[in-house]
């Protein structure tokens, strides 16, 4: 059964295109799972002029939109837990209101003084939100109340900004408050790669340099830039998409395994292994990093005439790279990266290339068999999740040759549809208090420290773009990159 939990939410940027497509359906599986129930509200603010009733007719919208019935009794209950309070997070007096607001919540249904405030809006604004809340008497004081702090990325822009900001929130909030929130976190299958490494000995035994090739990740998106443009291009693919979900599934896949599944020594972990990357001088970043923007194909424009991109932009909507971890574990053993914008297909996935046998003993001089291929574990994270495992095995004909085959498992329909989405998974731990899958600020600190050299060496650098054609998988310097060490991707067009 689950166990019912008591807060009174409070969320800043609360009529933002997140907040109603993502947080408040999410919040409504947790209602009727049971996770929330009769101890819980939700405060929505902004600077839009709303009463409660609006407020809650945009959230009977919302949960519409996302596929939820809205004419139950379950809908109509659920719903009447929101109230809405017009704010400027910059004015000073506007806390008191807030903070009435709060304590009559508190008090009507019973939370208890716990607090979550989830802060859904423009970064420049966390550190001042943070102090007021604090200073203004915000912050729950009972012995057994909690205090949590939310905040969606981008988590500063380099590790000076980022630092600054950490430093803001610290004044007001302990470590153990702040949930940096990753959606790519809530994944089912990137929190499967523990239970994959850990729960089975097949697979963590082979886990290192000494039967690992090579790893890579790939997150690849089809749709371009959209909507997002003005935030993208002063973002780019390597501080949008590399500094934290590809570091954050880097150092899952790195990491070695914790004295127990707590969220305390996982992530003491996850910051040993990205203790250990190797941060590039200015020679290996150039090498081992590429970078592209996609050109134009038929009536699709390229990045530099899409709305609200300048026509000179150098942002990079394609990032591919070799990163090398110096430690016992991974000496040797190099994991590629890539991301971008207008490829070939929407997909997330990873791929274990293992060593080939030392010694093929099947190609001997009269056989005709090709050579073995490697053995390739790839874990689907999506659309599809599941993992797949390739193996070889004999043809089924006469002699003896060779041929690959798959394992395969892939999550069928009705339990997709049962599983959790992202943002569900992870307000159901800030309301545990589960830090296990948020980003701790020394991730955060050596994720930013690796991609700033990248980007510093980058930014000496007048690059030759556009580069790559949109519906492929970037740019050949992408290929060159690998192919470079006698390696190739394993997921390739038309293979």
């Amino acid at each position: 059964m689950p166990t019912e939990r008591k807060a009174v939410f409070l969320f800043f940027g609360g009529t933002g295109d997140l907040a109603y497509r993502k947080l408040y359906p999410s919040l409504f599986n947790l209602y009727r799972k049971g996770n929330l129930r009769s101890h819980f509200a939700v405060i929505g603010t902004s600077r839009a002029k709303l009463d409660d009733d609006k407020f809650r007719a945009a959230i009977k919208k919302s949960l519409a939109d996302s596929g939820n019935r809205t004419d139950s009794k379950e809908a109509n209950d659920f719903i009447s837990h929101f109230y809405y309070q017009d704010h400027d997070v910059t004015d000073t007096a506007h806390y008191a209101v807030l903070k009435e607001l709060m304590d009559k919540l508190d008090k009507k249904y019973k939370a208890e003084g716990h607090r979550i405030f989830y802060l859904s809006m423009a970064p420049q604004f966390f550190g001042t939100i943070a102090q007021d809340l604090k200073t203004q008497g915000l912050l729950a004081d009972g012995k057994d109340a909690f205090n949590r702090l939310v905040i969606e990325k981008p988590f500063g822009r380099d590790y000076d900004s980022a630092k600054l900001l950490n430093d803001a929130l610290s004044k007001s909030f302990d470590e153990n408050q702040i949930f940096r929130i990753d959606h790519y976190l809530g994944k089912e299958m990137i929190q499967n790669i523990e239970a994959l490494r850990f729960g089975n000995t097949l697979v963590e035994s082979l886990w290192n340099n000494r039967y690992i090739d090579n790893i890579q990740v790939t997150l690849s998106e089809k749709l371009g830039v959209e909507e997002r443009a003005s935030y993208y291009d002063n973002s780019g693919a390597l501080r949008d998409m590399v500094q934290n979900h590809i570091m954050q599934i880097v150092s899952l896949l790195a990491m070695e395994q914790p004295v127990a599944f707590t969220d305390t020594d996982i992530r003491a972990e996850k910051v040993k292994a990205l203790r250990s990357l190797r941060v590039y001088n200015v020679a290996d970043a150039a090498t081992n990093f590429v970078r592209g923007q996609y050109g134009s194909i038929n009536d699709q424009a390229d990045y530099r005439h899409e709305d609200n991109v300048p026509h000179d932009s150098t942002t990079e909507t394609f990032v591919a790279g070799k990163l090398l971890f110096d430690n016992y574990r991974w000496s040797g053993t190099p994991f590629y990266i890539r991301t971008g914008k207008m490829l070939a297909d929407k997909f997330t996935r990873v791929d274990v290339v293992f060593k080939r046998p030392l010694v093929d003993i099947f190609a001997f001089p009269q056989s005709q068999n090709t050579p073995l291929t490697a053995n390739v574990l790839t874990i689907f994270v999506e659309p599809h999740a599941g993992f797949s495992l390739q193996l070889n095995a004999k043809t089924n004909d006469t002699g003896f040759s060779t041929e690959p085959i798959k394992l395969d498992y892939l999550v069928d329909a009705q339990k997709s549809k049962d599983t959790p989405e992202p943002y569900e998974r992870l307000l159901h731990d800030v309301l545990k208090g589960d830090g296990t899958n948020f980003s701790s600020w020394p991730e955060v600190s050596y994720a930013w420290k690796f991609v700033d050299q990248i980007r510093r060496v980058w930014d000496l650098q007048e690059p030759q773009f556009p580069n790559y054609t949109p519906h492929s998988m970037g740019p050949a310097a992408a290929e060159e990159l690998i192919q470079r060490d006698h390696r190739e991707w394993v997921y390739r067009l038309n293979n």
